[in-house]
């Protein structure tokens, strides 16, 4: 279980070993508590943060739900990049 700014988190994927708890805590922003899961991509050695919704969320757009992470993998991260995906918990 990961800690930010209160609120717990569940890492649920870790690809090519991206996720770095330190830089994370560096990288957080209060604005990504309003989102349901945190994905976090490597390029150019900058960690990037981006945050999603559960897909059930009828207010959220489609780019913006969990279940279009690998078209966001794909149309905006370096291929194969390292990458990572925590879920809120509770």
């Amino acid at each position: 279980m990961i800690e930010l700014n209160g609120i717990n988190y569940q890492l649920i994927e870790d690809v090519k070993e991206g996720f770095q708890e330190d830089v994370l805590n560096e990288r957080y922003s209060e604005i990504l508590k309003k989102y349901d899961f945190i994905v976090g991509d490597w390029g150019y050695d900058q960690l990037r943060l981006k945050g999603f919704y559960n897909d059930n969320n009828t207010k959220a757009n489609y780019d913006t739900r969990i279940g279009a992470l690998d078209d966001y993998l794909y149309e905006y991260c370096n291929f194969g990049c390292a990458y990572f995906v925590l879920k809120k918990i509770g």
